[in-house]
C-alpha cells in the first residue's frame, strides 16, 4: 500500500525540451533578414560613438541656426541636436536595459528551475519515508500477531 503516489504536472516535461530562446524570429527567410538588418543597424547606431558623431554633424549646422534667429535655433535643438544625438544615447541606455533584463530572466528561469528539482527531490524523499513507515507498520502488524 502506498501512501502517497506523485503526479508530475504536465508542464515539467515540456519544459526540459523548450529553454528560453531570446532571438528566436518567426516567419520566413524574409522576416529574418529583416530581423537581422534591424539588428546590425540597431548595433551600430545605438552606440555612444555614433552619438559622438551625431552631435558633430549637428555641431556643424549650429552656427548658420544662431545667425538665423530663434526660430531657427529651436528648430535646430528639436529636429537635429535632439534627433540625432538623443536617439542613439537612448538606445545606448535600452541596450544597458535590456541586458540587465535578459540576465534577470535567466537568474529566474534557472531559479525556477533549481525550485522544481528541489520540490522533485522533496517528492523523492517523502516516498522513501512512506515506504520506510510502510515497512515498520507491516512490522508492527506482524509483531501483534498472536
Amino acid at each position: 500500500m502506498k501512501i502517497y503516489e506523485h503526479i508530475p504536472h504536465p508542464h515539467v516535461e515540456s519544459r526540459k525540451k523548450r529553454a528560453p530562446k531570446p532571438r528566436a524570429v518567426p516567419g520566413g527567410s524574409v522576416a529574418r533578414f529583416n530581423a537581422f538588418l534591424g539588428e546590425r543597424i540597431t548595433r551600430s547606431v545605438g552606440t555612444m560613438w555614433c552619438a559622438y558623431a551625431f552631435a558633430l554633424i549637428a555641431f556643424i549646422s549650429l552656427p548658420e541656426a544662431i545667425h538665423t534667429g530663434k526660430s531657427a535655433l529651436i528648430s535646430w535643438i528639436a529636429q537635429t541636436f535632439l534627433q540625432l544625438v538623443l536617439l542613439s544615447i537612448i538606445m545606448v541606455g535600452q541596450k544597458v536595459e535590456g541586458a540587465a533584463a535578459d540576465v534577470r530572466a535567466d537568474d529566474t528561469y534557472k531559479d525556477a528551475e533549481a525550485i522544481l528539482h528541489e520540490a522533485i527531490e522533496i517528492q523523492k524523499h517523502l516516498e522513501a519515508q512512506d515506504a520506510l513507515l510502510q515497512k515498520l507498520i507491516e512490522n508492527y502488524k506482524n509483531d501483534a500477531k498472536p
